[in-house]
């Protein structure tokens, strides 16, 4: 049959693709080949329909060796390959496409006159489910927001402040040829945080390409999600990634060891507004890109360290939050410009922070 024939190129094409052998195509290859094994899945039922179930030994061999490409394969996808969330919603969708189909078929060949009040039941509790769903299991707009909040809250509880490198997939990066990661090459401190949030409204992901997604996968992210990638146990050196989605979306991630941090000393005395007295020890600092900066408190008052100016109030570049005496804060900053900072207990106490 040639539904049969057709239905065992499109899985060969999965597992070509799923196994990662046509993996730099990997998009082309999904579309083509899920495209094909549904057409071959559509022709088998036609064929079912019209003739009934070929007894030739040709198909028989045909249908086990796809069921035991299929049973093989899906085995062992399940148990070693699996990374995906929605492995067993497509199961499930392919089940309840297949047995209802599966069952059809046979009631048309044992009972013809019993297809058409079948097909009006099955109909009937399609349309229902897509009801249930819609009202009840579907979250209003609103309540997605506070969920997506709440989950990036608890994403970033753990990140320490002051090692976060932002990476923006950009608006339109889907078609070839705009700009894509931004910054398209970002060097950063080895055990710092990277995330990447998706700013297009095609999903898009963040795949190491030399071992094609071993060292880093962030899977599919959609609009407005991120990705975090912890590089504490990253080797220093360059790794170039990709969109696997969208092949021609490639930029560079470059981990470099850690640098010693620069320290700012909150000397004694820092709490008492008088002319002369040093507040911040440098008061002025010029440092490169990617270097720490450490405050420490050697005062007996509590201190903050607060990027803004007394005037215009904290513009939440970075915050030490209230430091007491021996306590220390450090940041690093990885882009270039001019930093004011100050005490919000002691707003006399000015300091600032050029990064070139």
């Amino acid at each position: 049959m040639p539904g049969m024939g057709l239905t065992g190129v499109g899985l060969a094409g999965l597992i070509l693709s799923y196994a990662g052998i046509a993996h730099t195509f990997i998009d082309g290859m999904h579309a083509l080949t899920g495209l094909t094994m549904f057409v071959g899945l559509i022709f088998t039922a036609a064929g079912i329909l019209d003739g009934g179930v070929s007894t030739s030994n040709r198909a028989k061999i045909t249908t086990l060796v796809i069921v035991a490409i299929s049973i093989g394969f899906g085995l062992y996808a399940l148990s070693t390959m699996n990374s995906s969330d929605y492995t067993f919603s497509l199961i499930l969708v392919i089940l309840a496409i297949a047995l209802p189909s599966a069952g059809v078929a046979w009631i048309a060949m044992k009972k013809p006159g019993s297809i058409k009040p079948i097909g009006l039941v099955l109909g009937l509790a399609v349309a229902s489910g897509l009801v249930i769903w819609i009202t009840a299991g579907s979250m209003s707009e609103s309540e997605a927001e506070l969920a997506e909040e709440l989950i990036d809250e608890e994403a970033m509880e753990d990140v320490p402040a002051g090692q976060i490198f932002a990476i923006e997939i950009l608006k339109d990066s889907a078609q070839e040829g705009n700009p894509d990661y931004d910054p398209d090459r970002a060097i950063v401190t080895q055990g710092h945080t990277v995330v990447w949030t998706n700013a297009d409204v095609a999903p898009h992901t963040v795949t190491s390409a030399s071992d094609y997604g071993e060292t880093f996968d962030s899977s599919l992210i959609s609009e407005g999600e991120t990705y975090s990638l912890d590089t504490t146990n990253l080797e220093v050196g360059e790794y170039e990634y990709l969109c696997i989605v969208h092949p021609w979306m490639i930029a560079t991630l470059v981990i470099e060891a850690p640098k010693e941090a620069t320290k700012i000393i909150i000397p004694e005395g820092a709490a008492i507004p008088e002319d002369g007295r040093i507040y911040y020890d440098p008061e002025v600092i010029n440092i490169s890109v990617g270097t720490p900066i450490e405050w420490v408190n050697e005062d007996a008052a509590m201190h903050t360290a607060t990027s803004g100016s007394p005037a215009d109030g904290a513009d939440g570049v970075f915050d030490s939050q209230i430091l007491n005496l021996g306590d220390t804060y450090e940041f690093t900053f990885t882009e270039a410009g001019n930093f004011e900072y100050y005490c919000i207990l002691h707003p006399w106490m000015i300091g600032t922070v050029n990064v070139e």
